[in-house]
């Protein structure tokens, strides 16, 4: 379960990143979701549709299933709603999808939302950057993406962008094997999506 663990502490990072870009020091709230995430269900549900009111779709209908078990070369590959993680200090709301195969999660794509925050996808790049040390740029995905191994033996690519004026990160987590080859075409998948 550390693809679970790991989209809860990018969430928590996010929380940080965002409030230290829009000067809010309010990061102490940050680390706690204010919703309980759901239990995956077993089901595969890659056809998610878009949410109300706001136009944005679920994390499982912007990258297919299949595209993940491609990048990973896995047959059997499907998708269920991941945790769900809404921040009132930033306005971050991040919702996830988590991919399996033969009963293990190997890898999650999660989008944030920061609905009322009008932090630029540069400083949500250049915040991560900092936070992430060792975190390398990544061409061609969003308005700035960053590639980067963390401390709990995840890779995770992350691009931010806006979406109707509305500042987005959407980051795919996988184990260390995931190289930045592997995930671009997911995250560029996801966000061209979005």
């Amino acid at each position: 379960m550390r693809i679970s663990r790991a989209i809860i502490l990018f969430a928590a990072v996010i929380a940080t990143v965002t409030a230290c870009s829009s000067g809010d020091q309010k990061s102490d709230d940050a680390a706690k979701p204010s919703s309980q995430a759901p239990a995956p269900s077993a089901a595969p549900s890659s056809s998610a549709v878009p949410t109300g009111g706001t136009g944005a779709k679920e994390p499982c209908a912007l990258l297919p299933a299949e595209a993940v078990g491609k990048a990973v070369s896995l047959e059997g590959v499907t998708s269920a709603p991941g945790p769900v993680q809404d921040n009132a200090a930033n306005g971050g709301k991040a919702k996830s999808c988590v991919y399996s195969a033969a009963g293990k999660q190997i890898g999650a794509l999660a989008v944030t939302r920061f609905e009322g925050n009008k932090i630029k996808p540069a400083e949500m790049v250049a915040a991560l950057k900092k936070a992430k040390p060792g975190a390398k740029d990544v061409a061609g995905v969003g308005e700035g993406a960053l590639y980067y191994v963390d401390e709990n033996k995840t890779a995770t690519l992350a691009a931010a962008e806006l979406v109707s004026d509305v500042p987005v990160l959407v980051n795919y987590t996988g184990p260390t094997k995931m190289t930045q080859e592997m995930m671009t075409p997911l995250v560029k998948t996801a966000v061209d999506a979005n």
